[in-house]
């Protein structure tokens, strides 16, 4: 597979070749997730198959990247972001606050990235009840392993991508403690780990909680090309920042319903909001400035605004319609383009499910 230079090449190879393979992959897990003995990991798990499919198909548009292996670049994809969703939605609607318990079940993700981790002997549940689920999650971090184990010289890039990893753990632990714990627990993190004066905390912290940076340098890493450095460079804060900002944008009302800690409502008021966002989005063009790929790599900030604005939920109120105009006309014709789709395949996909 040649990577696409063009927003019509981005649009047939993921329709032709990524998003069917992404659903074939989950369809696999979701018949694991099926035969997990506890009810309530086997509710949460086909929970966040079902709710966030929409993560793993736009991740797995930097499969693009890996040349002939990208299938291996959507399994390692679609397994890390499953494992991602699936954790999410333990930590967000579980009854625990404990942050040992959320660090322990993200040692997940640490090992789904790290060589010859020791995964098999570990108990990503220790610090909860709900313990049974027939080797779920352990089999997904195997899935992973499976993939990054075929990168050649992956000790070169695993630093950077570890570093990536690494970040979205802390967020996680920080972010589902008590609620009279999570600002202040966010804050003083972004002072310690925060090296852009331009980045509020909550800022920052969407950053962090973003997986695409691991998925562009894992799929160059299967290609053979050591781009890790420069593309967590290239890719954080930006443009992870304005994916996870994208997302809370999006999530406003669900996250209130359920109490659920959002971003978005930290700046100062939407006028404030909606001009940083036009600033992420500025300034994850200028951070691809000049590096391989540069057009691909552009084409995803389009593509992520489009994407995301073309979610129902953006298009519930007057006010949530002005907001998407606002943010596709900073983004340009492209995000637009991607933006209709986005609607036009969210519809056909809801249709498919109804007459099935």
């Amino acid at each position: 597979m040649k990577t696409p230079t063009s927003l019509w090449q981005v649009l047939k190879v993921s329709y032709r070749n990524l998003f069917p393979e992404v659903n074939r992959q989950l369809a696999y897990w979701r018949k694991k997730a099926e035969n997990i003995p506890n009810e309530e990991l086997k509710t949460q798990a086909l929970a966040s198959i079902e709710a966030k499919t929409f993560h793993c198909e736009g991740g797995s548009i930097y499969a693009s990247l890996a040349g002939d292996s990208w299938r291996e670049a959507v399994r390692f994809i679609v397994a890390y972001q499953t494992i991602s969703d699936y954790l999410d939605n333990l930590c967000d609607r579980s009854l625990s606050l404990d942050p040992q318990d959320f660090r322990q079940l993200h040692e997940a993700q640490l090992d789904a990235i790290r060589l010859n981790s020791d995964y098999d002997l570990k108990n990503y549940y220790q610090y909860r009840e709900d313990q049974d689920d027939a080797g779920y999650l352990k089999d997904l971090v195997a899935e992973c392993q499976a993939v990054i184990t075929q990168i050649n010289n992956y000790e070169m890039i695993q630093a950077d991508i570890e570093r990536l990893a690494s970040l979205y753990v802390d967020l996680q632990v920080h972010k589902h403690v008590r609620h009279e714990e999570r600002v202040t627990r966010l804050a003083m993190w972004y002072e310690n780990e925060n090296d852009d004066p331009d980045l509020k905390w909550y800022e920052f912290s969407a950053a962090t909680g973003s997986t695409l940076g691991v998925f562009c340098i894992v799929s160059y890493g299967l290609a053979g090309q050591n781009r890790a450095h420069m593309m967590k460079e290239a890719l954080f804060p930006s443009l992870q920042g304005l994916h996870i900002l994208l997302d809370y944008l999006i999530d406003q009302r669900e996250d209130e319903l359920e109490g659920d800690l959002n971003f978005v409502w930290y700046y100062q008021d939407e006028h404030d909001r909606n001009n940083r966002l036009k600033q992420f989005i500025q300034n994850a063009k200028q951070d691809l400035q000049g590096i391989p790929d540069q057009t691909f790599h552009q084409l995803i900030v389009d593509g992520l605004v489009g994407l995301y604005l073309s979610d129902y939920k953006m298009l519930e109120t007057k006010e949530q319609k002005e907001v998407a105009k606002s943010l596709l006309s900073e983004a340009g014709w492209r995000a637009k383009v991607v933006y209709f789709n986005g609607r036009a395949y969210r519809r056909f996909k809801k249709l498919r499910i109804i007459n099935s």
